[in-house]
Formats: structure tokens, C-alpha cells, sequence
């Protein structure tokens, strides 16, 4: 009876060695099932929190773009529009159907019904702005990207460079056609009316003299639109007594006054050559439109940390409808009487680059019949 007892106990020993190392596999296999389930949990948790940053990254960079971009779903919905996209367009179009003007919604149109880029180019909005729209088809499904560049910078510097070559080539030809006409006029008068040869040269004279100023306001106009060279301390008023003197002969012969107060002022920094020409430009178109009788008074001053040159006449004026573009190239307001004295309509155009390559800035007062003021201010150099 001992015997079996201790048999028995040992036997229930052993089954509760083998229940508990059971047991504890058990409890091992759940902890590490736990452990498992805790570590994808982590890493599923980690994957969201990149995925998030990385859309909210890619919201940060398409919110940013000056680019309109929209995401058009196979059903022509919209499923996603930057804030760039609302500002060309105007609106937020829900769908395609939305989409105004008519050309982008065609082109997205296509887009969606094939598996080629669509391009449109159209006009919104007050003031007129010029968009170009690309339309992609995209995952195949239907669903079409339309991306929206504002070109109305573009299209306004191609416009100046077609009206610039236009002008230059009339101009050019103006001259160049008249020389040719009085040179053979002193040919044929050279040998039946010696006597009106002199009058011809003249004339030749004064249209070859013509020419030489555009061909040399344009070559200026090349140079200034690269930025002005030879830096360094520029004395204005030097500069602005200089240019008196140099078109005095010129005022004495239309009869007109033309007085300079020129005060000591600060140095500015820029390139003399093309300051010189800034005020010979404004003292002569000065001279030109004032009538014999009339008053041209240059002046400089130090205004803070600016020097402030300014041109003024007692002129014809400038329409207030006009002024907004005098400093076109070949702008003219009277074309018959700029042509008459001489003029190339180059010389404002010259002088608004010279004040910009300078840091300047330049403004314009005038009255009809009363005279026109040009002001130019221009950064002193800091001590």
C-alpha cells in the first residue's frame, strides 16, 4: 500500500510537472502571440503617421505652388484642388461641367474620354490674366489632372517684343527711306538746279543725324536691359550741371530759359555714364515740348537717404490718359511734333531702366498746357 502511494504520488507529480510546464508554454505562446500582435500594432500605428506626414507634406508643397493643380475622379468630380487653382480660376469647381472657361473644361473633357494630354490656353477674370491649362489622364480609370500656369507676364513681353521689332523696323525705315529719296532728289538737282543743292544736303544732313540716334537709343536700350555696369560713388549733382551746360546751346536755339540748382548732396552708387544719360534724356525731351518763351529748371537735392533729381518744364503737358505710358518704347503722345524735332521715343523708355538698374524709383506730374514734372529719387550712399 506504501508502495503504491508513493507510485502515485510521484505519478501526480509528474502529471502536475508536465500540467504546469504545459501551462507555462502556453502562457509563453500567448505573451509571444501578444508581443507579436503589440508589435504590429506599433509598426501599423508608425506606417499611419508616416503616411500622414507625408500627405500633409505633399498638401504643404501643392498649397505652396503658384501652379493651379486639380484632381478630377473617373465620375468628374472633383476629389482635390490646391489654393493656387481657386485664385486663377476664381471658383472651386465641384465637377468638370464647372469648369469655366469653356476651352479647360474641354480639355480635361478630353482628357478623361482618352489617353492623350490635352492643352488650352484662355483668358479670366478683371483684369484680364492669361492661363494655360494641361490636362492628364491619370490611373487609368478616367480621372484626369489639370494643371494651370499663369502666362500673362509671358504673353505681355511677347506682345512688347512683336510691337518693339514692329516700331524699330518703321522707325528705322522712316529715315532710311527718306535719305534715300533726298539723296536722289541732290542728284538730279545737281546737274538741272545747282542753286537747291544746299537745301537738300541739309535735309539729308538732319535725317542721317536721325538715324544715328535711333540706331544709338536702341544700342543704349540693348545695353541698359543687361543692368549698368562701372559701379562706384556717382556725385548728381556734377552730373546734372554737366548735362546743363552740354543742352544749353540746344535751349538757347528753341528760346528757352533753362535754369540748375544744384545743391551738395549725397554720392550715389551706380555707373555715371548711364546717370548722365538718365538727365540728358529728361533735360532734352524737357526742351523739345516747351515753346519758345518757356522755362526748363533742373534741380538736386538730398531728401533722408535718398538723392532726388527733378526735371521740370513749362511745357506742353502730358494727358492724363497717357501718362501710364509714356515709358513705352516709340510711345509718343504727339508723334507729329516728336518726329518734327527729332525725337526717337526712346528717351523715357531709357531713362526708366537707368532708375530701375539703380534702385530708383521715378514719378511724373503734369498738366495739360501747364508744364510736366519728372522726379527721380535714387539711394545716397551710406557713410
Amino acid at each position: 500500500m506504501e508502495t503504491a502511494a508513493i507510485v502515485l504520488g510521484m505519478v501526480m507529480l509528474a502529471v502536475g510537472v508536465v500540467l504546469a510546464l504545459a501551462s507555462r508554454r502556453r502562457t509563453r505562446a500567448s505573451e509571444t502571440r501578444a508581443d507579436e500582435a503589440s508589435r504590429s500594432a506599433r509598426e501599423l500605428r508608425a506606417e499611419l503617421r508616416s503616411a500622414d506626414a507625408q500627405r500633409r507634406e505633399m498638401r504643404l508643397v501643392l498649397s505652396s505652388m503658384d501652379e493651379g493643380v486639380l484632381l478630377f475622379g473617373p465620375d468628374g468630380r472633383l476629389r482635390f484642388a490646391n489654393d493656387a487653382a481657386e485664385r486663377l480660376l476664381g471658383a472651386r469647381p465641384a465637377t468638370v461641367h464647372a469648369i469655366l472657361p469653356l476651352r479647360l473644361r474641354e480639355a480635361v473633357r478630353s482628357a478623361t474620354e482618352g489617353v492623350t494630354t490635352a492643352t488650352a490656353n484662355s483668358e479670366v477674370g478683371t483684369p484680364t490674366r492669361s492661363l494655360r491649362g494641361t490636362a492628364t489622364p491619370v490611373g487609368g480609370d478616367g480621372s484626369a489632372l489639370l494643371v494651370l500656369v499663369d502666362v500673362t507676364e509671358a504673353v505681355r513681353i511677347e506682345r512688347v517684343r512683336r510691337d518693339f521689332v514692329a516700331n524699330a523696323s518703321h522707325e528705322l525705315k522712316t529715315p532710311a527711306a527718306s535719305i534715300q529719296a533726298t539723296a536722289e532728289t541732290i542728284k538730279t538737282a545737281a546737274a538741272e538746279d545747282p542753286a537747291e543743292v544746299p537745301r537738300f544736303a541739309g535735309q539729308l544732313e538732319r535725317e542721317a543725324v536721325r538715324l544715328s540716334r535711333i540706331v544709338s537709343d536702341l544700342l543704349d536700350l540693348s545695353r541698359l536691359e543687361s543692368g549698368s555696369a562701372d559701379e562706384g560713388s556717382v556725385g548728381l549733382e556734377g552730373i546734372v550741371r554737366g548735362e546743363a551746360e552740354r543742352c544749353a546751346s540746344t535751349a538757347s536755339r528753341a528760346n528757352v530759359r533753362l535754369t540748375v540748382d544744384a545743391t551738395s548732396v549725397p554720392a550715389v552708387s551706380g555707373s555715371a555714364r548711364d546717370l548722365s544719360l538718365l538727365v540728358r534724356n529728361l533735360l532734352d525731351n524737357a526742351i523739345r515740348y516747351t515753346a519758345p518763351g518757356g522755362r526748363v529748371t533742373a534741380s538736386v537735392r538730398p531728401d533722408g537717404d535718398h538723392v532726388v533729381v527733378t526735371i521740370s518744364d513749362t511745357g506742353v503737358g502730358v494727358p492724363s490718359r497717357d501718362l501710364d505710358r509714356i515709358f513705352e518704347r516709340f510711345y509718343r503722345v504727339d508723334r507729329a511734333r516728336s518726329r518734327e524735332t527729332g525725337g526717337t521715343g526712346l528717351g523715357l523708355s531709357i531713362v526708366k531702366h537707368v532708375v530701375e538698374n539703380h534702385g530708383g524709383t521715378i514719378s511724373v506730374d503734369s498738366e495739360l498746357g501747364r508744364g510736366t514734372t519728372f522726379e527721380v529719387r535714387l539711394p545716397a550712399v551710406k557713410a
